[in-house]
């Protein structure tokens, strides 16, 4: 057999075997995520070992952390908070999730989301002159409502300096997660424009939001590296009925109309299987939509997705990415008592079931077909 044969048969074995180990999920759900704090190094081998033995089995291909301050940071060391991840640690994680063919997409909270209640994080600590409402004391007993609309603290995104510590530490966690990816948070962003606030005081609020969003994503871009970012704060509370937590009601939404269209969008709805992340993709972003603790509402999710995917046209179907499963609790409290539930209880763990087991069903009746 000639040398060409030969290389054509090579080729042809390396195509099938490719074509072969392909997830047949992917064309029904290209994204099936799980998002979660970062664990510390106390519970690194649980969480490692719980890739392994559910994520990787279960066909889950994108796990967010949000690693916050909770790095052991070299560009600004003083930013470091208690029990963080060594460079090492993060090296462990990684391996694991590229043996399960896992995308590892690190978190760090921007602009808001700076601590919460009345607890600053390490950023305002250390630089509180970053704070875009100094002047907002924090209460001896923190509950809400409160007076001063205080739920999390955001920075000034006009603050000269700011993006200096910022970027610094956002380059080092990616380049640490060898990642092209980065999530930027930027929810419940309920701080912003303040009127005392001698840099944006009386600026539009759309505005604001839209060039710190640009900012993030050039530069991310510049390191080919992409954004994701939650969405509500381009959602108009007031015109969905949604309210101010999954949606805007301080001026921000005719962002969505000011920042690129390569941005991925994280769609959060937890008490109703809301219809945004259609908007989302009609608006031109490719868009995930993420449940939280209810069963139901995850399953319609999915489902959801599946139909706008399989109903669509090309252009829309390839922005409808699919479903990433929220955990909000560290990841000793998520393994302790979520993933040890009964099942039916309402936790992450039983949506998180519940979700794939309709991508999984889609799946099969596709495949049947």
């Amino acid at each position: 057999m000639s040398k060409f044969f030969l290389l054509c048969a090579a080729a042809l074995a390396l195509t099938s075997a490719k074509l072969m180990a392909a997830d047949p999920l992917d064309d029904t759900m290209p994204v099936r995520g799980f998002c979660i704090g970062a664990p510390d190094p106390a519970h690194l081998d649980r969480f490692i070992d719980f890739i392994n033995k559910e994520l990787g089995p279960r066909h889950v291909n994108t796990l967010i952390l949000r690693v916050d301050y909770n790095y052991q940071f070299q560009s600004h060391p003083e930013l470091t908070e208690g029990n963080a991840l060594s460079l090492g640690d993060v090296k462990r994680l990684l391996a694991a999730c590229r043996t399960n063919n896992i995308h590892l997409i690190p978190q760090i909270n921007l602009l808001g989301h700076q601590g919460f209640g009345a607890s600053e994080n390490s950023l305002l600590r250390k630089y509180p002159e970053f704070d875009e409402t100094p002047w907002v004391k924090n209460p001896e007993h923190y509950k809400w409502p409160n007076p001063d609309n205080l739920y999390c603290r955001s920075y000034c995104p006009l603050h000269p300096t700011v993006h200096d510590v910022v970027f610094a530490c956002v380059d080092e966690v990616c380049d640490a997660f060898e990642s092209d990816a980065f999530h930027a948070g930027m929810d419940e962003v309920f701080y912003l424009g303040e009127d005392k606030c001698p840099r944006c005081g009386g600026k539009n609020k759309a505005d604001l939001f839209a060039s710190e969003v640009t900012r993030i994503h050039d530069h991310l871009q510049q390191k080919g590296r992409a954004l994701w970012m939650w969405g509500d704060r381009f959602i108009d509370g007031r015109v969905t009925g949604l309210g101010e937590w999954e949606a805007s009601y301080n001026g921000t939404a005719p962002a969505i109309d000011m920042v690129p269209k390569d941005i991925i969008i994280c769609d959060w709805h937890y008490d109703r299987p809301d219809l945004t992340a259609a908007f989302f993709a009609i608006k031109g972003f490719k868009v995930i939509s993420c449940p939280w603790k209810i069963a139901s509402v995850g399953a319609q999710q999915a489902d959801d997705m599946i139909h706008w995917r399989q109903t669509s046209t090309p252009e829309i179907r390839d922005r409808l990415l699919g479903v990433t499963q929220t955990v909000w609790s560290g990841v000793g409290s998520f393994l302790n008592r979520d993933y040890k539930s009964e099942p039916g209880q309402t936790n992450s763990w039983n949506c998180l079931l519940a979700t794939l087991a309709e991508v999984n069903k889609a799946a099969d009746s596709q495949a049947s077909k």
